[in-house]
Order: structure tokens, then C-alpha cells, then sequence
């Protein structure tokens, strides 16, 4: 389809955009590279539309009629459209509002004489004839014999190859709206549902879409209004001061439904429709505002842009959500907060975010004291204790910084010119700003600036800021330190300790800078660690071993692993001779000092899932699956032993489900009934040694039970 055409049909109301697509994210970069592929003829990709009568929502304010017949939706390829629409147009599309486009990548300009592409600079193409901007071009606004005449006003003649080359350059230019578009369309006949799943093969086979995206255009698929609910709650959010993401909203209900931060695909199933819209209802009227005042009122955060990673928020959500929307005891709320500031300094989410909230989260549905528990993970990992050390070169990007910010206004600081407490003010002139101490223009000129790193990241260091309100900031000159920081204390006098800024003024001199931050470091990290362990007492737990570092470790006496129940990997089908091998570890663990049993491993530890058993049952789920397991067991051990002796549940590892058993060592000799080849049955006794199991001869049973039971 003609580019020119495809702009027609968006504008004639015959092509749209589904509801479950994500919104306009191009940058100006990308729409740079799209023009100038497509001015040297480039492949620029291809578009997926889909041809309907029974269109999904459809973004935008154009409501489907049915009297319309079939039209098309564009699937996978609107960035692209977008971009051309808004360049060729000069006009954002009918299916957006000027606040959903993230990035506005209108303005291109040209180089008729070489084709450069580049955004505005004004220093680069003020009085330059040759810099015309794009959209004035594709809508025939430039000619070569307009720009023959400025050129001429500006006292340049051009020759005639100057102006048949304008010329080419131009209609190169035009000659886009008549590229073709290659086309794909998904036939009339298609479902929603068969639409949305092609929808989302074609971005799972590259990188157009995070998990989070591909899982919401599937939620809308099923429930049409999600994106909007969450678009409204999101804005209502940030109008308090916090932004999120529709991403952030994905992680939080595959937290609270599932308990897991990885498997999206779990979101992806219809059947998820009813808890969905339940979880939604608590988490709109009540957990989300409940966990946002929290965190204002306990943990002093006014503002998310204050906040490292925003995802550990999840786990807090979650949490509040397990306990029926929140209102969680003073001692909760203590823990809560104070996970999260160390959360926050140790930077729990900075990377792995899928991994740890598996394991967070886990840890969130089966421990006791789950937030001791999840502390002790960081402290594991990483050392609590705040040293001086920490904050030297670190500047306010570092998370330390955001964590000075907490502190001094959970203890009353005020800004230093006004006396303006900093706690969350209201008015655009009192938003906090940060402010040097020791002003950089005098820093750099006793040799502080770029031309010595070390030296420069000293100049920048977060314990030379102080926090200002922004009408303070305005007025505050670069003033040498010491001048400043008296007349601070003349007005305010205890404004410097509650900053936490030395007072002895010897320090203030230029030649002792970094005596003065030798010694705010010294200060900080001392009161931040007092504040810290100030806020609750956490029990220091034994934190157990993670499935993944089990896995890590290997098979030993205590554990194995089985890459299926009953589906054979080399001949593709079921083999019930398999289930006899799970039945025969089963009982060498309960027979020895009991152990677990991971199925769904490889024997080297990679990850293979359950999938192909599921498959085997009959497209069982982990419910059909354990009720299986526990019959096959049952069928050589009994009842009483299944239920008591194994425990059985199942994680999610690298977005793979396995089944997880704990077999508990057995008060009494387990024995097992084996059919061999040809039919015959015979009792047989197994026990752990080493990795494996192995049998044990009856005649040598009773001395070994002897001695163990």
C-alpha cells in the first residue's frame, strides 16, 4: 500500500489503531533514520494489519459502527505510520492527543543541497536557504525555483546543475508518500483472539515490545476498557507526584495474582478476565493510594523521581494487597519502610528485575516475617552499613543521595535561605532544587574542573549540595562558601545541623573543601545509619537457599533432578517407565535422610519446564499435574505417605514452571513393587548414595533398616 494512501485511509476513518497497542515512543532519532531510509530508498520493514467487521476498541475517539463494513487495524507497524503521518502532515493523527505522544518528532529538517537530516539548531541553519523543514516540502510549500530566488536574496547565484539538483532533492523527497508499504493482512475470518496472538508472535520474534507490553495488548484483548482504566489511575498518580508506567502496572498484577515477577505470558489467558477485574478494584480504590500515602507519611518520599527503582514498590503492593488492601500494624509499616530505604541504597532492582521479584515475592507468599526475610537477602548480597567511603566522588545521581533526602526531612530540615520546611510544599517556586555549597565557579578555578576527573567529581559530590526551595535557589549567588553559610546561621540557626552540614567554620574556607567533605561524610553516614536501625528492630534470619543457587550447585545425596514426569525426550511420546523412576527416588530419599526432587531439570541444570507433561496430560495445568504426581506415588507408597512425606509446589525459574517435591525422611522401611520387561513384579529397597539412587539386596535390607530405623 502506498504511503500516501495509508494516510488517507487513517484520515477517511477505514484504518485504525487497536486499543491494546502501546503508545506513540518513537525519538527523534528513530524518525530521522525512518526519513532518511526511506529518501535512499531503503527497506524500511513492513506493516501487519488486520482486516475486521467486529474491530477491538480502537484508540482515539472514532467509535466503530457496524454499517462501516470491515476495516482495517494496524498491528504492527504504527510507530512508523505515526512518524510519517505527524512529517508529512505536520498534524498529530486523529487516534492521539497531543498528551499521549511521548516524544514529538515533528520539526525534521533538511539540507536540500546534501539531504542531511537534523532537528533544529539555530546557530547551524538560521539564515541558511538550504535548511528547509520537511512537512513544508511534502506539502509542496519548496521549490527549486523558490529557493533559485532566496538564494539569489541572500547573494548566491546558483547554475543550473545547482538548481537540477535541488530539484532531484526535492522530489526525492515527495516521492515518499508514493513508497509502498509492504503489507501483511490478517483475513476477515481471524478472531480477536487469533489476531492478538499473530500480534503478538510478530513482536515476540524481535525487540519492538517488553513482556509487560506484549501481556497488556493481551489483556485488552479480553478486557477492551484495561488500558484506559489504567491510563486514568496512572494520571490521578502522577498529578500526586507519582509517575509510573503501564509496564509498572503489568509487574504489580502478575505480582498479586501470581506471586511472580517473570511468566507474562500467565496474564495472557482469558481465563484471567474475573481476577483481573477483582485485583484491579483493589488495587484502584484502595492498595495503590494506600501504599502511595505510606510511603509519604513513613517513609518521607513526596515524588517517585526521589526514588531509585520504582519496582520496589511491587513487593509492598503485593503485600498490602495479601492483606486485603492494607492497613498493615505500626510494626509492619516500620519493616516495610525500612526494606524499602535499603531496597533503595543497595539497589535491590537495579538489575535481574524478573529474577528477584520471582524470589522477593516467593518469599512475600511463604515466609512469616517476610519483609526480616528480605532484608537479609540484601544483607547477604551486600553490606548494610552506610560507610564515608561510599559517598566520595558520588554525585546526586547516586542513590545514597535520595537517601540523605528521606533523612533530613524525616528530622524537620528547612531550607537554608527561606526557612521553608522540606517536606512536600505546595507552589511551583517552593518544589525542592539542590544547590552548591561550595559554588562550582570557585571550585574550578582553584582546579576543580573537567581537566581533573578525580578532581571534578569531588566538585560534584552530593555532600556539596544543600537543598533549597527553588525561590531560595533563585536567589542565591555564588557567594563563597563561608560568606553563605554565616549568614545562614545568623538566620537560621539550627538549619546547618539539621542539614547535616559542619559547623565548624574553619571548614567553610576554600582551601579546605575537602577537609569539608571528609567531614559531612562523616556526619551522613553515621546519622543515616542511626536512622536506619533506628526505625525497627528486624530479626536477623537464616536465609534459606534459593532454588536457582540450589540448581547451581548440582546433584548431591539431597538432590536430583529429572527432566520430566512421564514425557520421553528422545522418542516423543509418554513413557510410564519414567513414572517408575520418579517413584524409585522418592522412595531412595525417604529411605535415607530424606531430599528434593526437581522435575523439570536437566541433569546439567538447564531449566527445561513442565510444558511437554502438561502437554501429556491433556493440557494439564500444575493442579492436574500434582493430582497425577500424587497418584503415581500413591499407587506403590499409599495415601498416608503422599500427604505426609511430600511437599509439593511449583516455582517459576528463568519464566519455566517445575515441580519442586520435598521428601521427608520415613519412620518405617519403604518398599517398592517393580514389574520388570516381561510382567513380573518384585519387591525392591532403594537408598541414596552419593547422587543417585541405588538398590539395596533384600538380603542385606534388615541390617540397613536396622541401623536406620
Amino acid at each position: 500500500m502506498k504511503i500516501s494512501t495509508i494516510l488517507e485511509k487513517i484520515d477517511e476513518h477505514q484504518l485504525f489503531i487497536p486499543a491494546f497497542q502501546r503508545e506513540y515512543v518513537w525519538k527523534r532519532e528513530d524518525a530521522k533514520q525512518l526519513i532518511d531510509s526511506l529518501i535512499k530508498e531503503y527497506p524500511t520493514g513492513t506493516m501487519l494489519t488486520w482486516e475486521t467487521a467486529n474491530p477491538p476498541e480502537l484508540k482515539g475517539d472514532h467509535k466503530y459502527n457496524a454499517n462501516q463494513g470491515a476495516v482495517k487495524l494496524l498491528l504492527d507497524g504504527q510507530q512508523r505510520i505515526t512518524t510519517l503521518y505527524m512529517l508529512i502532515n505536520g498534524v498529530i493523527p486523529q487516534y492521539y492527543t497531543a498528551p499521549e505522544i511521548m516524544n514529538d518528532t515533528r520539526g525534521l529538517y533538511v539540507n536540500v543541497e546534501t539531504l542531511e537530516l537534523s532537528y533544529y539548531m539555530k546557530t547551524k541553519m538560521e539564515n541558511n536557504v538550504a535548511w528547509q523543514n520537511i512537512t513544508e516540502i511534502f506539502k509542496g510549500k519548496v521549490s527549486a525555483f523558490d529557493l533559485q530566488s532566496a538564494y539569489a536574496s541572500s547573494g548566491r547565484q546558483l547554475t543550473m546543475d545547482e538548481l537540477k539538483q535541488l530539484n532531484e532533492n526535492i522530489n526525492a523527497i515527495q516521492r515518499i508518500r508514493e513508497r509502498e508499504f509492504p503489507e501483511q493482512t490478517i483475513p476477515v475470518k481471524a478472531s480477536i483472539r487469533e489476531a492478538i496472538d499473530i500480534f503478538y508472535k510478530v513482536n515476540a520474534s524481535g525487540v519492538a515490545l517488553t513482556d509487560a507490553e506484549l501481556a497488556l495488548a493481551q489483556i485488552s484483548g479480553y478486557w477492551p476498557e484495561a488500558r484506559d482504566l489504567f491510563k486514568a489511575k496512572l494520571a490521578l498518580l502522577k498529578a500526586d507526584g507519582f509517575v509510573f508506567k503501564l509496564d509498572f502496572i503489568i509487574y504489580v498484577l502478575i505480582g498479586c495474582l501470581h506471586h511472580q515477577g517473570s511468566e507474562m505470558k500467565k496474564l495472557h489467558d482469558p481465563e484471567n478476565k474475573e481476577p483481573l477485574l477483582k485485583a484491579w478494584e483493589l488495587l484502584d480504590k484502595q492498595v495503590l493510594d494506600y501504599v502511595v500515602n505510606l510511603l509519604r507519611s513513613n517513609a518521607y518520599v513526596d515524588h517517585t523521581h526521589e526514588i531509585n527503582s520504582i519496582y520496589a514498590l511491587v513487593p509492598i503492593i503485593v503485600y498490602c494487597f495479601d492483606k486485603d488492601g492494607g492497613h498493615l500494624t505500626d510494626m509492619e509499616i516500620r519493616k516495610v519502610v525500612k526494606w524499602f530505604f535499603y531496597s533503595q541504597i543497595r539497589t535491590r532492582y537495579v538489575s535481574q528485575l524478573p529474577q528477584k521479584l520471582d524470589r522477593d515475592l516467593r518469599t512475600l507468599q511463604e515466609s512469616e516475617s517476610p519483609f526480616d526475610d528480605l532484608l537479609q537477602v540484601i544483607a547477604d548480597e551486600r553490606r548494610l552499613e552506610i560507610t564515608p567511603e561510599e559517598m566520595e566522588g558520588r554525585a546526586i545521581g547516586h542513590p545514597l543521595f535520595s537517601m540523605m533526602r528521606w533523612y533530613l526531612k524525616s528530622r524537620g530540615a528547612v531550607c537554608l535561605t527561606t526557612g521553608v520546611n522540606l517536606r512536600r510544599n505546595m507552589g511551583e517556586k517552593y518544589q525542592l532544587e539542590l544547590d552548591h555549597i561550595f559554588p562550582y565557579s570557585r571550585l574550578k578555578s582553584v582546579g576543580y574542573g573537567k581537566g581533573n576527573r578525580v578532581k571534578y567529581a569531588l566538585a560534584q559530590e552530593f555532600t556539596n549540595r544543600a537543598i533549597l526551595t527553588q525561590v531560595a535557589n533563585r536567589k542565591k549567588s555564588a557567594a563563597p562558601a563561608k560568606n553563605y553559610l554565616s549568614s545562614v546561621v545568623e538566620k537560621f540557626p539550627k538549619s546547618l545541623t539539621l542539614q547535616c552540614i559542619p559547623e565548624d567554620d574553619t571548614l567553610w574556607d576554600l582551601e579546605n573543601y575537602e577537609s569539608f567533605l571528609g567531614e559531612r561524610r562523616r556526619i551522613l553516614s553515621r546519622a543515616l545509619n542511626e536512622f536506619l536501625e533506628g526505625i525497627t528492630t528486624t530479626d536477623e534470619t537464616e536465609t534459606p537457599i534459593t532454588i536457582e543457587e540450589m540448581i547451581g550447585e548440582g546433584e548431591s545425596d539431597e538432590l536430583e533432578f529429572k527432566s520430566t514426569l512421564r514425557w520421553d525426550l528422545r522418542e516423543g511420546k509418554v513413557n510410564k517407565k519414567l513414572e517408575e523412576v520418579i517413584q524409585k527416588t522418592v522412595a531412595a530419599f525417604a529411605n535415607s535422610d530424606g531430599g528434593t526432587l526437581l522435575i523439570g531439570v536437566a541433569d546439567d541444570g538447564e531449566i527445561l519446564g513442565l510444558d511437554n507433561d502438561y502437554a501429556s496430560l491433556g493440557d494439564a495445568d500444575k493442579d492436574k499435574f500434582e493430582m497425577h504426581l500424587r497418584n503415581v506415588i500413591s499407587n506403590s507408597f499409599k495415601k498416608p505417605f503422599s500427604a505426609s512425606r511430600v511437599k509439593i509446589r511449583f516455582p517459576v525459574i528463568e519464566g519455566k514452571e517445575i515441580c519442586h517435591m520435598e521428601i521427608q525422611q520415613h519412620h518405617e522401611p519403604l518398599v517398592m513393587c517393580v514389574t520388570d520387561k516381561n510382567g513380573r513384579k518384585s519387591e525392591k529397597f532403594f537408598v541414596r548414595n552419593g547422587n543417585a539412587s541405588h538398590e539395596i539386596p533384600m538380603s542385606e535390607m534388615n541390617a540397613y533398616t536396622k541401623e536406620r530405623f
